[in-house]
């Protein structure tokens, strides 16, 4: 018999999914990621609850159109497979009939009928995180196969163009194009005039749009307007290989890059026609180095080619080992995610594309102009919540997504961090926010005024540095960088046991004090700081520091458990109060194991106590939920059963068509409305689950001394150690606030 929660959700299915006329799997997404590769090349199909790949244009992650469009013409008929192009043909277009779709963590795939032929219509974004230059390369591949349906031979062409609306978030300005044929057909276009680090409605307004393919027999190009690209290719079943050399405004007779292949007659499968489209810029990234001065940084492909063709012609060329690696990824990570259930796999599987598209591999070049392949620094944007860059409680919640994949890539996401503020240039004691208010430039904030989340910052700055030193066996950030983690921690000790009234990275929520849930993370900090001690062999810090974590949770027990004792309070006092208390997360996933294992208990019950259709509340003050926050609690719940009540419940919230943006997190648990977050790389923070494992799997023995420095042991060394008088000092005049904060607050 199927438990309660797989009925409801397989009754949902059929309900949200009756119109539809193709079969999905897993499900059909609000928004079908195309192209997503970087915050610059990002194009979707909002789908809603069921728009075919022909039914609607593709988008930018903002919802602008970027035309993207496609056409199988056989036996002289066309048939639309991709966008809505318009012609002026006297003879109309048809529209392929879509059969099925699936996507996977790299893919997206269509089948579509067009007359006597079935086409399949991939669409693949690398991921391939073990290997810097294929993951900084800004390319995503679209390929189009054909197959006769009827046992017949037929005649095949095959078409598509991409419109300048590539290029800029205004599509008032002039644009100007070219077009390059030689092994590779390559259309090029770009603004006339550009803004080096310049964006407009979050399109970059810089660097170039490419639109290539192989050079095959049968290949044509053309460039021009819209209508008259597209209607030659109806016409003829092939383009003139002219260029138009009318530069003008995007939205003047919108200037499309037409690419062309004639199959000729196929009796069978036909092998793939492959196009590359991206957004190349360069410089990319503005970084702040020390004493205010200013690099410009390269992304790390660049490393290995010259010049965009030698990219471009490398990509084309290995698209069938690159989907062949693709393939394995999929098959991993489904694999690994379907141990733990079905629902759980297909929401991994839609979120990585999305998660990777916010970020870019980048290098620095050393004074003779050659690049420093020694210096790799990640950087994120904080996609749709703001523009910021590398902001410390969005990497943190995407941090399993680069646990799990590889943990390099998260090192290189904090390094920005560290690198600006071992210059001294910024002047707070705790974590810097982000990196800059504007992506992409990382210019930090030397005036100390970046939206303050101190120990939200300094705890998420620890918790994961000392993951990334477990699972890598690298000691270099907690060297090079011990001082800067050591003060974090002495501001947590004096403001994590009974937070200041503050946002957390919930700042949409609104300011509290005595949080429960983000003293949990201050408290973990501090712990995280005893075992990063440990590792470098400071035995004192390492007592002293995992004394005051362990003294931290046994006050911290009293102060936020509810009178009744069924739950946490959201805040100190509040017995009517509760939350996600997903920060619990980060103790199991470092092993340091300094939270009761009555807590996690008494959690799971009250969750599966207090579920909404959709989900779990964030917390009282509101309806809504954050997804990876629910994934976080799933990670951490004892029971399977209300694991997979969230697991399934955000399926459910993906799966339920009431939106057509890319996914969100951000969503309501009453009726699973999107309260307006679209395309964060915070769900990463769905591959918690997989991090976990992977943390279950490698052990809690942390790097070091064997008989020393597990961070699972070190709370049971820092209970048999002695205060100290300091620390006396300071439980003193924390018990004295608590006493104010909760009485006055």
């Amino acid at each position: 018999m199927l438990p309660f929660v797989a009925v409801i959700t397989f009754l949902f299915s059929g309900i949200v999914h009756a119109a539809v006329t193709w079969t999905a799997m897993p499900f059909n997404p609000a928004s079908v990621p195309l192209a997503v590769r970087s915050p610059y090349l990002s194009a979707w199909l909002p789908q809603g609850s069921g728009t075919a790949l022909n039914a609607a244009w593709p988008t930018f992650w903002t919802g602008s159109i970027v035309g993207w469009a496609g056409f199988v013409r056989v036996d002289g008929t066309t048939y639309t497979f991709l966008g809505l192009p318009a012609t002026n043909n006297s003879t109309p277009t048809q529209k392929a009939v879509q059969k099925s779709f699936q996507f996977t963590s790299t893919q997206s795939i269509f089948v579509l009928t067009a007359g006597p032929v079935d086409i399949t219509v991939t669409f693949l974004s690398p991921v391939e995180p073990d290997d810097l230059v294929q993951q900084s390369l800004p390319f995503s591949y679209l390929s189009v196969s054909a197959s006769p349906n009827d046992g017949s031979p037929h005649s095949v062409q095959v078409y598509s163009d991409i419109s300048a609306e590539w290029i800029t978030g205004d599509n008032s300005l002039t644009a100007t194009w070219n077009t390059t044929v030689g092994d590779i057909i390559t259309h090029q276009v770009q603004l006339q005039t550009q803004t080096v680090f310049g964006e407009k409605n979050d399109h970059i307004q810089q660097g170039s749009a490419f639109y290539s393919t192989q050079n095959s027999t049968g290949a044509t190009f053309q460039s021009g307007a819209d209508i008259d690209v597209r209607s030659q290719f109806v016409s003829r079943g092939s383009l003139p290989n002219t260029q138009d050399t009318d530069f003008r405004a995007v939205q003047d007779r919108f200037p499309v890059f037409g690419l062309a292949h004639d199959l000729g007659t196929i009796a069978s499968p036909s092998s793939p026609v492959v196009f590359s489209v991206g957004h190349v810029r360069d410089p990319a990234i503005q970084y702040i180095i020390a004493n205010g001065a200013l690099q410009e940084r390269s992304v790390f492909f660049w490393t290995q080619f010259s010049t965009v063709q030698d990219a471009i012609s490398s990509f084309l060329g290995s698209y069938n080992d690159a989907l062949t690696r693709a393939k394995a990824f999929d098959d991993k990570v489904n694999n690994d995610a379907s141990a733990i259930s079905s629902d759980y796999a297909s929401i991994v599987a839609l979120s990585i594309r999305q998660a990777f598209g916010a970020t870019e591999i980048t290098v620095s070049k050393g004074s003779n102009g050659s690049f420093n392949t020694s210096d790799v620094l990640m950087f994120m944007k904080e996609i749709s919540s703001d523009g910021n860059v590398n902001t410390v409680d969005v990497i943190f919640p995407a941090w399993p997504l680069f646990l799990y994949t590889n943990p390099t890539l998260g090192k290189d996401l904090l390094l920005p961090l560290f690198e600006y503020q071992a210059t001294g240039q910024y002047p707070n004691k705790w974590s810097v926010h982000d990196m800059g208010a504007s992506y992409p430039k990382a210019l930090g904030h030397n005036d100390g005024k970046d939206e303050p989340m101190p120990v939200e910052e300094s705890g998420n700055m620890l918790i994961m540095t000392l993951s990334y030193t477990q699972r890598s066996n690298d000691k270099s950030l907690i060297t090079t960088y011990f001082n800067l983690l050591d003060q974090w921690t002495q501001f947590l000790i004096t403001d994590s046991l009974i937070p200041a009234n503050q946002i957390s990275t919930d700042d949409f929520a609104g300011s509290l004090a005595n949080q429960t849930n983000l003293a949990i993370k201050g408290i973990i900090g501090i712990q995280a700081m005893a075992g990063i001690a440990a590792l470098v062999g400071d035995t004192a810090r390492q007592s002293n520091y995992s004394s005051i974590a362990s003294s931290y949770v046994s006050q911290w027990q009293q102060f936020a458990t509810a009178s009744g004792g069924k739950h946490l309070t959201l805040s100190y006092g509040d017995d009517a109060s509760w939350g996600l208390a997903y920060n619990l997360y980060t103790d199991k996933l470092l092993g340091t194991n300094i939270f009761p294992s009555s807590v996690f208990d008494m959690q799971t019950t009250w969750y599966g106590s207090v579920a909404n259709n959709f989900g779990v509340p964030l917390d009282t003050r509101h309806t809504y939920t954050k997804s990876d926050w629910e994934i976080w609690t799933a990670a951490l719940v004892t029971s399977t059963s209300v694991r997979d009540l969230l697991i399934s419940s955000v399926r459910k919230y993906a799966a339920d068509g009431s939106s057509s943006q890319p996914l969100g997190d951000w969503y309501e648990t009453t009726d699973g409305s999107v309260e307006g977050f679209r395309a964060r790389p915070v769900v990463g923070g769905h591959l918690a689950l997989l991090a976990l494992s992977e943390s279950s799997a490698i052990g809690e023995q942390t790097p070091g001394d064997s008989s020393q420095t597990s961070a699972g042991n070190l709370t049971s060394q820092g209970m048999r150690s002695s205060y100290g008088t300091s620390l006396m000092t300071i439980m003193c005049f924390l018990s004295l606030l608590r006493t104010f904060r909760v009485v006055f607050v």
